[in-house]
């Protein structure tokens, strides 16, 4: 919902930009386009893009799923982060949105890493795990539609190997989370999601300020 991480005053901001994102002249174009249309806080903040493509370097990752491409932002930043031979399926249903994000992918040169299938994300999804992709991937990121994140999650984790690691955007929603007089279908589905989250023995989670809040969570071995 956000450019800048929660709870950063633009000058804290600024600063944390200046020396902890290293940015390329692909991805800050990107941005500035994004920038101008309505629904750009939708992507994600540079400094949660630079801390997702170090995750993916970390552990190795080839095989990674995106639930929510949007202007291809977070695509590109894991793309870039991804081996020669890694790829990366990015879900979506926008035509409009994904058209900006294929021309950044092709002039970044990580195009042929992106298998982009505009279709609804839990078809997709579906779709992976009845051709045998259960367990077969390293990296997941869900930033879409919020009803269906319980959904989303559910699918990646069955997609993920065990070690692998799924993130998730939006967990503290502005800060609409933590205010008890805040209720509706998308504030709700984010507290339920967060709090089986808390609970769920299949992974090692952790919540962190980044971003609009970003859900790391470990698929146990």
């Amino acid at each position: 919902m956000s450019s800048r991480s929660i709870g950063l005053n633009e000058r804290l901001g600024e600063y944390l930009f200046s020396v902890a994102v290293r940015d390329s002249d692909v991805l800050q174009r990107l941005r500035q386009e994004t920038a101008k249309e309505k629904a750009a806080r939708m992507q994600i903040s540079p400094e949660q893009g630079a801390f997702m493509a170090v995750l993916v370097k970390a552990i190795g990752a080839r095989r990674c799923v995106e639930v929510g491409v949007f202007t291809g932002y977070s695509s590109l930043v894991v793309a870039q982060a991804l081996p020669a031979d890694g790829r990366l399926i990015a879900c979506d249903i926008n035509e409009q949105w994904t058209s900006v994000a294929r021309r950044y992918w092709q002039e970044a040169g990580v195009a042929h890493k992106i298998d982009l299938r505009l279709a609804p994300a839990i078809e997709t999804l579906d779709g992976v795990l009845r051709q045998g992709g259960a367990g077969t991937f390293d990296f997941a990121f869900i930033d879409a539609d919020k009803a269906n994140y319980d959904a989303y999650y559910e699918r990646v984790l069955k997609l993920l190997r065990p070690g692998g690691i799924v993130t998730i955007d939006n967990v503290l929603w502005g800060g609409s989370v933590a205010d008890p007089t805040k209720s509706d279908p998308d504030v709700d589905a984010i507290r339920a999601l967060n709090s089986k989250l808390r609970h769920d023995d299949r992974i090692d989670v952790s919540m962190l300020p980044v971003g609009d809040g970003l859900t790391v969570a470990r698929k146990r071995e």
